[in-house]
């Protein structure tokens, strides 16, 4: 059989509730850590968290993007993208990859700055370090769906191109009547239509997104 892209896009919704559901995971852990406190140990780290919120979400992407790199990919076809108006940060790699170079850059981020992080904030009691990497382990959830599908798939290549949200599958097997929960079936096509994107591409709408929720976190330091 000739191999075709069958393409999938993550079904924002349903991920979303899956999300909530890890946040509240996360939220009864550190609970557990900290008990009657929780609420006070918090707030008194309040401020440094809202400050590096956003660094340590970038974090995440240059995480996929580094075992990108390691397990094979070309640096660059790799693009990242910041279009927080809509929630998304992402890391694009632009070429046909390996099972397992996906499988490890689906799993950097939720291991090194999710569980690694997580461990190490526990043992040295740090409140701050245990909230991000509680934070993005939460933000996972699409890494998360997309490694246990890929996973369990044979004989592929991976690749992506400009839908941050979207991917396609090259393989000679027919998938387009695979069912893989949180992922939606799009399409099948002989080749995928990739534009040259920017290194970086930064919306409008994020950047000033950006200002505004550093001018709140400088004036939640100084009020």
């Amino acid at each position: 059989m000739k191999k075709n892209y069958y393409m999938f896009k993550m079904n924002i919704n349903l991920l979303n509730v899956f999300s909530i559901f890890l946040m509240i995971i996360s939220v009864f852990i550190f609970y557990l850590i900290y008990g009657n406190n929780s609420i006070t140990v918090f707030n008194n780290n309040f401020g440094i968290i809202i400050i590096l919120l956003i660094p340590y979400l970038f974090l995440h992407e240059i995480l996929h993007s580094v075992a990108y790199v390691i397990h094979g990919a070309k640096f660059k076809n790799i693009t990242y993208g910041i279009h927080l108006e809509k929630g998304i940060l992402c890391c694009l790699c632009k070429q046909n990859i390996k099972k397992k170079t996906i499988l490890y850059s689906l799993m950097y981020p939720f291991f090194f700055i999710g569980i690694l992080t997580l461990i190490i904030g526990i043992i040295i009691n740090n409140a701050t370090l245990i909230i991000l990497s509680l934070f993005n382990i939460s933000g996972c959830t699409g890494d998360l769906i997309m490694f246990y599908h890929l996973s369990k798939l044979k004989d592929y290549e991976f690749s992506e191109y400009n839908d941050p949200i979207a991917f396609g599958i090259y393989t000679d097997k027919d998938l387009s009547n695979k069912k893989m929960l949180g992922l939606d079936y799009v399409e099948k096509c002989e080749n995928l239509k990739r534009d040259d994107l920017r290194k970086i591409v930064i919306s409008k709408k994020s950047i000033i997104i950006f200002i505004i929720y550093y001018l709140i976190c400088i004036l939640n330091i100084f009020i």
